[in-house]
């Protein structure tokens, strides 16, 4: 079972700072043929330009990190091999998406995509269009996801300050709770249809969590340490 950890955070620092990464070069072959066998498998992905963190502190209530570019394959290869770099993590940012009755909104990720089946809040893996200037702006990912997956805006939801960063493994996920102003069963009826505009949706379905009773076992780790954290009340105060 892997370990969770849930820190209170302030604010990301985070750097747009470029360098090799030896693991894309130095198995590029090997990736390139299991990307290849990936993509058969499910033609929607894409190879474009990923962000890896590979330096990462918290100061205070700051949480600082410098990321490296490449492409979803190298990325997508280190994930599917079991993180053989440990040099880096997978750090990201997501919406924890909680309806005005108190419940959290997660999504089921669709057949399409590399993530099928598994369940957490709206998220993207950071690319380059979340760098200004030198750096890499992980608040303006989780506003875009929101309305890339759900279909909601700031009309819909408040962004409440700070963050939780959640250290599970090799990820690292900093999550920003979203306040929406429905409850969660017209919320989630509102999500649903406008995933059904979509073709394909990126999501499959919203499940509708209220306790620990509604934790599944495709929940990511860090996800279901986050919600019992916040059940709690004990998340880590920094």
């Amino acid at each position: 079972m892997t370990d969770v950890r849930v820190e209170r955070i302030e604010r990301l620092d985070l750097a747009y700072a470029p360098r090799p990464w030896p693991f894309a070069q130095t198995r590029r072959a090997e990736i390139d043929a299991h990307f290849a066998r990936r993509k058969a498998a499910r033609p929607a992905l894409w190879n474009g330009q990923v962000l890896v963190l590979y330096e990462h502190a918290v100061d205070g209530a700051v949480f600082r990190g410098s990321y490296l570019k490449t492409d979803y394959a190298s990325f997508l290869s280190w994930m599917d091999w079991g993180h053989p770099d440990a040099t880096v993590r997978d750090s990201f940012s997501q919406g924890a998406l909680r309806s005005a009755d108190g419940a959290y909104l997660l999504g089921v990720m669709g057949s399409h995509t590399a993530n099928a089946g598994k369940i957490y809040f709206p998220a993207g893996t950071p690319d380059l269009s979340d760098v200004k200037g030198d750096k890499v702006d992980l608040a303006a990912s989780v506003w875009r996801e929101i309305e890339e997956e759900t279909g909601l805006t700031a009309a819909d939801v408040e962004a409440e300050p700070g963050w939780y960063s959640v250290f599970s493994g090799p990820q690292i996920a900093h999550l920003k709770i979203m306040q929406a102003r429905e409850d969660a069963v017209p919320l989630r009826k509102r999500i649903m249809a406008f995933l059904a505009r979509q073709n394909p949706p990126e999501l499959a379905d919203i499940r509708i969590v209220r306790g620990p009773a509604d934790l599944e076992p495709m929940m990511l780790p860090f996800v279901a340490g986050f919600l019992r954290e916040q059940w709690a009340g004990t998340g880590q105060q920094r």
